[in-house]
Formats: structure tokens, sequence, C-alpha cells
């Protein structure tokens, strides 16, 4: 049985784990699913109805199930938990690392978290709680409560004694080296794996240990970042304003922040807000693009007013039409642009609100030279296509002004959006679009008007 299920295809193996849930034959199920990689036992899962995802997460192994919780994204996560009864999601949580048991018991609303927290153990369910009180992007919300820790009092030989007695829990370490606290349990200092296997076992670990590198609770996620890219750590113990040592960040923990940050604020310049995917129900994920899609059919009723009062000088020069999309085309590119790097600088802390002007003042710098640029080419373009050099001279000053318009526009209004509490990733996109398409309509426009004797 165990080779014709190792060589099952994907369709039938689907129909066979539907067919394991619906008979409650956890052996069978396990049996299927233990030989898939984490990713492709998780897209098995999600494909199932939902009332079936938690069937099969109460039917396999709590080990099984908590590979399933980490793989998937948070907000996946925190809805497959939700379904579980609460001894069962405490059951499954504590094979998870305490970063990402509070990362999915800090989304769920109070009375659900409390009754997952009252089933767990009472000093796992402590550390939930503490680390729920940082921030998410910080040292402290990103941190893992388990570590090598030892006192300054003990020996090498106590440390490889327990290293040997222990293999599995030494593997959720991660490859950390021994961090050596004193009684007080402030960090004295760190040390090597090779070290300790070439010092005697007597010698006190204070004489092979050399000085840590520690970081604060809430130092934010580029300030880690940056620590990371100078030094080859693989985690990094974190201390709390007293300087007690509470943790240890990793790097793969900062890395994948960083990633997740990056593709968050992609998908909120898309319209997309949280962790969307297929396998989510149809009115949820109908009702958050409407949110955004809708609010975009009202900005551009406004650009499009702007062409509806030019009606008469559009009839009347029809290869205005032609170069209009253009025009909000390019400065809309050029905008982006500007988003973007100030959306990199937001993250990185090297702008804040106050430093609009600062800002404003280098876009509008870049802006001149790229638009007069942009602005001769697509000139040059329309005299030589339609050999009407008065056309060239609308087109190429329309795109020249916008372009400068935009990345003002790209460059400034993160920063305000941020200062008003409301978030820049979602915002900005919208705002620039809308904008620029207006106000290149309007230029274009309303130069042609200016110039209507030359045009026809």
């Amino acid at each position: 049985m165990e080779q014709d299920i190792e060589t099952l295809e994907a369709p039938d193996r689907s129909q066979a784990i539907l067919g394991a849930v619906q008979s409650s034959d956890a052996e069978l199920l396990t049996e299927i699913l233990d030989p898939l990689s984490h990713s492709e036992a998780l897209r098995e899962l999600l494909t199932l109805h939902v009332d079936d995802r938690s069937r099969v997460l109460e039917l396999v192994p709590a080990e099984m199930a908590a590979i399933l919780i980490e793989e998937a994204p948070n907000e996946v996560a925190v809805e497959l938990v939700e379904m579980l009864e609460s001894n069962r999601a405490a059951e499954i949580l504590e094979e998870l690392d305490s970063d990402i048991q509070a990362d999915v018991i800090g989304e769920l609303d109070d009375a659900d978290a409390e009754a997952i927290l009252n089933e767990m153990d009472e000093e796992d369910a402590d550390d939930v709680r503490r680390l729920a009180q940082y921030d998410d992007n910080t040292a402290g919300g990103l941190m893992m409560v388990e570590m090598l820790r030892f006192l300054d009092t003990d020996t090498v030989g106590k440390v490889l004694r327990w290293v040997a007695s222990d293999d599995e829990e030494f593997e959720r370490y991660r490859g950390q080296h021994p961090y050596v606290v004193n009684e007080e349990g402030r960090p004295v200092g760190v040390v090597s794996l090779r070290g300790l296997l070439t010092a005697k076992r007597s010698a006190l670990l204070p004489t092979i240990m050399v000085e840590p590198l520690t970081v604060p609770v809430d130092m934010p996620l580029p300030d880690l970042e940056d620590v990371f890219d100078k030094h080859p750590f693989l985690g990094i113990p974190v201390v709390d304003e007293t300087g007690i040592l509470v943790g240890v960040v990793s790097r793969t923990a900062v890395s994948d922040a960083v990633l997740e940050r990056s593709e968050t604020e992609s998908l909120k310049r898309q319209g997309l807000v949280g962790d969307e995917l297929r396998s989510m129900p149809l009115w949820l994920r109908s009702r958050r693009r409407l949110a955004w899609l809708s609010a975009n059919i009202v900005l551009n009723v406004v650009a499009a007013s702007v062409i509806s009062a030019y009606e008469e000088t559009l009839a009347a020069v029809i290869a205005l039409a032609v170069f209009l999309p253009m025009v909000s085309d390019m400065s809309g590119c050029s905008g982006n642009q500007a988003v973007g790097v100030t959306m990199r600088e937001l993250s990185l802390g090297l702008v804040r609100p106050m430093d609009a002007m600062r800002v404003w003042m280098k876009e509008v710098s870049v802006g001149l030279i790229n638009g007069v640029a942009l602005g001769l080419l697509i000139g040059i373009v329309a005299w030589i296509w339609k050999g009407n050099p008065a056309l060239g001279l609308v087109i190429g000053s329309a795109l020249a002004l916008n372009t400068v318009l935009a990345v003002s526009i790209g460059g400034v209004v993160p920063l305000l959006l941020k200062r008003l509490g409301q978030d820049p990733a979602a915002a900005s996109g919208p705002l620039l679009t809308t904008i620029t398409d207006m106000a290149g309509f309007f230029f274009v426009l309303s130069f042609a008007s200016l110039m209507m004797p030359w045009l026809v």
C-alpha cells in the first residue's frame, strides 16, 4: 500500500486525501502527506473544503499539523487555527517555536487567544503573552525565546553533556552559539561550538567566551537588517530595557520579515490588502478587491471629467487623442519611481514626514531633467509623425510639466499620508494615477486650446 501511495499522481492523491478525511482514517492520511514536501502538503490541504481542512489538522499528528501551520501565510495560519478546538490548537502550537506561536496568537481575537493559551503549558503561554506585546517588525516581535543560555559559573563539560543528552532539543536552536549570562540574566559572553570542542572539560565558560553583540527589543526591522548585513551571525541575542537576555533574533526571521514587508507593500500598491489566496472564501476576496476598485471608479470619473470639458478641442485636433494616454502613462511611470524610492526610505527610517520639503526639492530636480528629456523626445516624435511642430510643442510641454508634477506627488504624498496615519503603500498609487491622468489631460488639452490656430 505504501508503494501505491508514493506513486500516486496529483489528482489521484487529492482524491485519496479526501477519502481518508471522509472516512476519518488518520493513519492513511498521515501516510499520504508524510512523503510530500511542506509546500505540496499545504497545497493539498488548501484545495480541500474549509471543514475538511480542520478535519485534516485534527487527524494528523500534532507535529505534522504544526508544519502545515508554519508553512502557511500568517493570515491563512490564523484561519486554520481558528477552526480548531482550543485544546487541539494548543497541542499543535506547542510544536512550534515561540516566535511563530506569538505571530498566530497575536492575530486571534482575545477570547480565542486566551482559550488556547489556557490549554498550553504555563511557561510557554507566558512566553507567548510577552512576545505578543512587542511590535511585529522589531527585535522583540521577531525573536524566539528558545536559546542556548548558560551561567558564567558553568563549565565546558556541562554544556557538552547537555548537548549530547538532548539532541532533539538542541536541533530547535538552529545553529545558535551558547550565550553566557551572569546571575542576573545579563549576557556577558558568547561561546563558539568549536571553542567548546577544543577546550578542557573542566574549563569555565568565561575562559573561552568573547564579548557578545546584543540588540534591544525595540530595534526596528531596518536596523536589524543593517546589523545582519554587517555581521555574519546566524542569530543575535536580544536584551530588554534592563539589559536582561530575553531572546534571540535569527537571520532567517529578519530576512523573512524584510521579504514579507516588500511583498505586502507591492500588493497594496496593486490594491490587494492582506494575504489573499484563492483558497480563501469567495466573498471575502471579492469584498477586499472591490473596496479598492470602487474607489478607483470615482477617481477615474474625476479624470474623465477633464476630457469632457475639452470635447471641442479634442474633436478639432483628433491627433491629441493618440498622445493623451502616452502623456499620462509616462508621467505615471516617473511618479511610481518616486513612490518606490520614498517607500524604501520610509522603511529604512531615512526619511520622516517632516522631511517632505527636502524630498520635494530633490524630486523636482530629477523631474525637471527627466521631464525636459522626455518632453523633447515625445515632442520630436509628434512633430515628425504628424508633420506639425505646434503639436510637438503641445505634447512635449505637457509631458515635461506632468513629469515634474508626478515625481512631486510620488515623492511627497507617501510622507503626508504617513503623517495623517494612513497607509502610504495602499493609498499612494491610486492618488498618483488619478492626479497624473487628470493633470496630463488638462495640460495637453489646455495647451492645445491656446495653440488652436497653429494646430488646425
